[in-house]
């Protein structure tokens, strides 16, 4: 399949959150309505002003197929390391199992090698089994336990 990897833009979000939708868990916290929530937008406006902070798009056939938000994180630990965090990752449901996923994430590890990070990380929820077997299929090592408060 033919596609192509580029930043969002603003004109993306119906798309984007189609995207979020489309998932068992994305279902129960997001929303796709005629008239986007206006959390969506201010975060994207938000994404969009802050240099370590991107969201891209896998697009063929002028459809949005996939998507990924990558953030780039500097550290003090390990000699000031950066980081690259990958999030938000979803590839259309009709489409999934053809590489596509694999050809998304390779382009986002390329992109925090080439910004110098020293390390890629994710989180997933624990129930995503089948992402789990995904990311260690692509070099993800299970090293950290993660925790969230809900505020």
């Amino acid at each position: 399949m033919e596609h192509i990897i580029r930043t969002a833009t603003a004109a993306d979000l119906p798309a984007i959150i189609g995207l979020l939708v489309d998932d068992a868990l994305g279902a129960t916290r997001d929303t796709l309505t005629a008239t986007l929530d206006p959390g969506y937008e201010n975060a994207f406006a938000a994404i969009e002003q802050d240099p370590n902070n991107r969201v891209v798009v896998m697009e063929a056939g002028g459809r949005v197929i996939g998507c990924l938000q990558l953030t780039f994180l500097p550290g003090l630990s390990f000699k000031g390391m950066w980081r690259g965090q990958i999030e938000s990752v979803r590839i259309a449901s009709d489409l999934r199992g053809r590489g596509l996923g694999h050809t998304l994430f390779r382009w986002a590890i390329d992109e925090c090698r080439s910004r110098g990070c020293g390390v890629v990380q994710l989180t997933t929820n624990a129930v995503r089994t089948e992402a789990q077997r995904f990311y260690v299929s692509l070099g993800f090592q299970h090293t950290h336990a993660g925790m969230k408060l809900k505020l």
